[in-house]
């Protein structure tokens, strides 16, 4: 603080001494006086790019244009079987009915595509100009810094990207494990309103299911959704469907489509249950009738088995719960966090409370273990962040509450955390935590949510 003190004090003020018999004199800079009125402006004008320009624009341009994508092929599916069957009578006339009201529902599409598109490429160039002038008041404004304080900003972010890019040229191995119940964020206070609320690809079919973002994808694949939808009986599944973006997961569009585990549902090593995560390119679950976790790579369409402690409550023996009704197999809970994947679940040596494991590996073996005194049936859902275990419990219809968490560095346990759930539908089957955009996603009676996790 002395220091820009006195930078300040010697661009404004300069020193002359005539001799030594003379008094030193001081003679106030007469430069122009700093026109604030000018940044604020660019403040303004930033903050006003930041509200108008935003994610959520290209989404929806996107999901107009995935939309219009799907229904063509349709049409002129339908038009081949009009030319093939129509009988020129009843069945025709229904067809081409049919075909008129697809080209309707289509050209409405297109039309609101052009208005969208008509829209971004005006916001695009009011930008554009925008930017240009900011850039401009900006620059004339450095003409203000005396003291060269921007230019020697732009050496040290020139110095600081050359030393980023000679680091990370260096590195052969990357951190993966960040100190447990830390988070770089702040500190766990909230959850957002529903940023994803969707019934995807097969809207109200299957009620029981599971989606997200592998932690760990492929190369190529970091922004991909996948899927797993329990397609028997509401409780069995035997194949993971994938998504190339948010997008194409909101309007159904599956590129590259379905990874089989095996071609019967259920057999050995299939899916039971809604529990399922993504991590590292494999899928981890509850194998069928099983007290064990599956692992199936899906590079080279291999399971491999973690058999979990002797008396692990298994095949809807411990199941979450609340006080009208309990989700079938719901025994065994995976999640994943920065760190990778953990088991939760409960043993009839732990009286029916819950249990934390990490899995750790390949072939996936059982790491550390915490116990809790919190019981398994008063529980609906648990989540993993940074190493701390969250559980939830039903309010209403329309709210859940996070009410518990123990650190797995500390060991302490918080039965009143106090965090609200905002809930789409009255109950919420799946629900795991995604470090990579720090949201919550959630499978509810056949829609797919997700919150943003709040930090201070």
């Amino acid at each position: 603080m002395k220091l820009c003190a006195v930078t300040l004090l010697s661009a404004l003020l300069s020193f002359t001494q005539a001799s030594p018999q003379d008094a030193c004199v001081c003679e106030l800079n007469t430069e122009k006086t700093f026109p604030q009125d000018k940044l604020n402006t660019v403040g303004d004008g930033a903050t006003q790019c930041n509200t108008v320009v935003t994610p959520q624009k290209t989404l929806d341009l996107e999901i107009l244009l995935l939309g219009l994508e799907r229904r063509m092929p349709q049409l002129l599916e339908d038009l081949s079987i009009l030319e093939r069957e129509d009988d020129g009578q009843l069945y025709g006339a229904i067809s081409l009915r049919v075909i008129e009201n697809e080209l309707t529902e289509i050209k409405q599409l297109i039309d609101k595509l052009n208005t969208t598109t008509r829209r971004s490429q005006k916001l695009t160039t009011d930008t554009n100009n925008q930017l240009r002038d900011l850039k401009a008041v900006m620059q004339d404004l450095e003409k203000y810094d005396t003291s060269r304080v921007v230019e020697k900003q732009k050496a040290n972010q020139r110095l600081k990207r050359d030393l980023h890019q000679c680091k990370e040229s260096l590195k052969t191995i990357k951190p993966t494990l960040p100190p447990h119940g830390e988070s770089p964020y702040g500190h766990f206070v909230n959850v957002s309103r529903p940023i994803i609320y969707t019934a995807g690809e097969y809207p109200g079919s299957y009620k029981f299911g599971a989606w997200g973002r592998d932690p760990k994808p492929g190369a190529g694949k970091e922004n991909w959704y996948w899927l797993v939808m329990l397609t028997s009986s509401n409780k069995y599944a035997n194949y993971v469907r994938r998504y190339s973006s948010q997008s194409s997961l909101i309007v159904g569009v599956s590129v590259p489509g379905n990874v089989q585990i095996h071609a019967s549902n259920p057999t050995t090593n299939t899916i039971q249950g809604p529990n399922v995560v993504m991590y590292g390119e494999a899928l981890y679950y509850n194998c069928y009738n099983n007290d064990a976790v599956c692992r199936f790579n899906l590079a080279n369409k291999t399971v491999s088995t973690l058999q979990l402690p002797k008396g692990t409550r298994f095949n809807s023996k411990g199941d979450f719960c609340h006080l009208d009704a309990c989700y079938p197999f719901t025994d065994i809970d995976l999640a994943t966090d920065e760190s990778g994947v953990w088991v939760i679940y409960t043993t009839t040596q732990d009286a029916g409370n819950l249990v934390l494991s990490k899995i750790e590996g390949y072939p996936p073996m059982l790491g550390q273990t915490w116990r809790t005194s919190v019981y398994k049936k008063g529980v609906t859902n648990t989540f993993v962040a940074w190493g701390v275990l969250y559980a939830t419990r039903y309010i209403s219809e329309h709210t859940e509450e996070i009410f518990y968490s123990f650190d797995t560095s500390t060991g302490a346990e918080n039965f009143n955390v106090g965090i609200f759930i905002n809930k789409m539908q009255p109950n919420i089957y799946f629900l795991n935590y995604s470090p990579v955009d720090q949201m919550l996603h959630t499978y509810s009676e056949a829609y797919m949510v997700s919150y943003k996790i709040l930090f201070e």
